[in-house]
């Protein structure tokens, strides 16, 4: 039926229905619809996860609709257990009935919502969900990211996404069952922290087996009863002691080693639950103004990535170009990326965890502030941590982009309070990962100061950040971007700098003039493209300042045609030139394989 694994890898159960494929659809512009009965006359057939603007949901319709509905039908028989409806993402707000009642309601179009579907079923096996969607085009006061409000897509904004455009699915469980489960590195005392919450019926002889497994080696199976419907214990590793040893149980893009688990619910001597997970052991610090993973100081090698498909837009083809789109950073020369104004499907995340790839993760913005978007950013935002938390690839989070949202961060102390709050819940919900408030400029809480820089020259950027006394010179004197580093009251203390956003260059040798695609710079032939990359990644790689850097982007997005690869993800140059750019080593001839093993070793 689908492309798709299952969705939520962290969490996975056998038993379960992937909903993807044909659903009835129109669109009810006059909102002549209320409920479900009352939807009448299904215009079109939809390829669900994609969104109708796409083509691959077979419509195709990039115009305004601000409310729109979904229906399916699906068999599955009622039984004893639970049955739980899922949804991967609807953008903005969604409204679910199963056969008539209504089971669902949730705001945020970038993170996920279950409803348990028991009492709504019917005896009979055929079942209907209809799903009302909301998205007002015009609303620049809710999380939207890359989506332009334009009819057109006009500078960096895209196309945008209406509706599902994650997968739906279906499970049976137990009457009990496991309901959340966050797995928490420890490096410094090789533990694996494990909290467990249940949900359903909760019984008092009920507790939870845990085991992690490093391949064939079993490295634990504990035991642990529920109090209150939940676990939450350290589970200690034997430490191997020498760093040749420790490596092989560590998570690195180098070595993404990762633990398979098993979490088993029992009540008595009944199993109720059984789920496969997987965790890992990795810690990611800041040591005065360096960056360290596991204890080592570790330089970033980031790029800028949209998520974007010009046929499916933020919704991946198939789960194989997810995977792809992993390789491919690797097989550039990166270790990591930064996921612009997205929350990336959690099958990337999978991918990133299981090939070896740091991910930055940011809050898709809003662009207008109010008391209003400024509860839906955090309402969002808590649930993406809450889904993201336990994924090791992850290892920087980012509330703000760039002041979007806060325009008036040197003027205005409640926009100024906004990014401080938001710093600080982000460090309550995780307190294992950095915090960027504000990436770009205008940095108030932030454990790593970002800066955005497009000036096109290398020589420019060689002298703006080679200085000997960048607290006078850089934060005091020049402003990037035309904005300020640092807001009065928050001087650079120390923390590391990575400069976030550069580059830009847009190359593609069929691009007219009037054809509207751009970048910041532009080179004219592949010559010229490949000499300016060389040089900034020579500069951007030899100034001490930087802890990391983040290249401006991963692959062409619409009218922007700055990416070092084609939108289709065919690249611009051989990936051997890229790689060895983007790591600032001489050019070999043998080619860099997709996991980027030679050029880790080179680095």
């Amino acid at each position: 039926m689908s492309q798709f694994e299952y969705p939520r890898p962290q969490l996975v159960r056998d038993n379960w229905i992937n909903l993807n494929g044909k659903w009835r659809f129109r669109f009810d512009d006059a909102l002549e619809c209320s409920m479900p009965g009352g939807v009448g006359g299904w215009t079109h057939e939809i390829n669900v996860p994609y969104a109708p603007e796409t083509e691959m949901s077979g419509i195709q319709d990039t115009g305004f609709h601000r409310f729109c509905w979904y229906e399916r039908d699906f068999e599955l028989a009622r039984s004893e257990q639970r049955t739980i409806l899922h949804f991967g993402a609807v953008d903005y707000f969604a409204r679910v009935w199963v056969n008539g009642q209504l089971v669902a309601e949730h705001e945020g179009g970038h993170t996920p919502f279950s409803a348990d579907i028991t009492s709504a079923l019917k005896a009979d096996g055929k079942q209907t969900v209809t799903v009302f969607v909301e998205d007002d085009p015009a609303d620049l006061a809710k999380p939207r990211g890359k989506q332009d409000w334009l009819l057109e897509p006009h500078s960096i904004w895209y196309p945008r996404t209406t509706g599902i455009w994650q997968t739906v699915w279906v499970e049976q469980v137990s009457r009990s069952f496991i309901r959340t489960l966050r797995w928490t590195p420890i490096f410094e005392t090789f533990e694996i922290g494990c909290e467990v919450f249940a949900g359903g019926d909760i019984q008092e002889d009920m507790f939870v087996e845990v085991k992690i497994w490093h391949g064939e080696q079993l490295l634990a199976d504990d035991h642990y009863k529920l109090l209150a419907g939940e676990a939450n214990r350290k589970i200690a590793l034997s430490d191997p002691g020498i760093d040749d040893s420790r490596n092989e149980l560590l998570w690195s893009p180098e070595r993404p080693t990762l633990l398979d688990a098993e979490v088993i619910l029992r009540c008595g001597d009944k199993v109720v639950d059984h789920i496969k997970s997987y965790t890992a052991l990795r810690a990611f610090h800041i040591n005065r103004d360096r960056l360290l993973l596991n204890g080592r100081p570790y330089p970033l090698r980031l790029v800028l990535d949209q998520g974007y498909w010009t046929e499916s837009f933020m919704t991946a083809p198939s789960d194989e170009h997810l995977k792809r789109d992993v390789e491919l950073a690797k097989l550039m020369g990166f270790n990591g990326v930064r996921k612009h104004q997205k929350i990336e499907d959690p099958r990337y995340l999978y991918w990133a965890d299981k090939l070896g790839l740091l991910v930055w993760e940011e809050m898709p913005s809003a662009y207008r502030f109010s008391s209003r978007a400024i509860t839906r950013l955090v309402q969002e935002w808590t649930e993406a941590i809450e889904r993201d938390y336990s994924h090791p690839c992850i290892i920087v989070w980012v509330p703000f982009n760039e002041s979007w949202g806060v325009p008036n961060l040197t003027l205005t102390q409640a926009h100024r309070n906004a990014v401080e709050a938001l710093y600080h819940l982000t460090r309550t919900l995780d307190a294992t990962r950095p915090v960027i408030g504000n990436d770009g400029w205008e940095a108030s809480a932030t454990d790593i100061l970002g800066i955005h820089d497009y000036d096109g020259d290398p020589e420019k950027i060689k002298a703006r950040y080679e200085v000997s006394d960048p607290v006078r010179t850089l934060f005091d004197q020049r402003r990037p971007g035309g904005r300020i580093l640092t807001l009065d009251g928050f001087p650079h203390r120390g923390q590391p700098i990575v400069l976030t956003e550069f580059g830009g260059i847009a190359f593609d040798p069929e691009a007219v003039p009037e054809d509207g695609t751009w970048g910041y710079t532009r080179a004219h032939t592949a010559e010229s493209f490949h000499a300016l990359y060389e040089r900034l990644l020579k500069v951007v790689n030899e100034t001490f300042m930087f802890s990391g850097f983040c290249y401006t982007q991963f692959a062409d997005t619409f009218q922007e045609a700055n990416g070092l690869l084609n939108a289709d993800r065919t690249p611009k140059l051989p990936f051997e030139m890229i790689s060895a750019a983007t790591r600032n080593v001489p050019l070999v001839t043998k080619p860099v394989d997709a996991e980027g093993d030679e050029g880790q070793a080179k680095a």
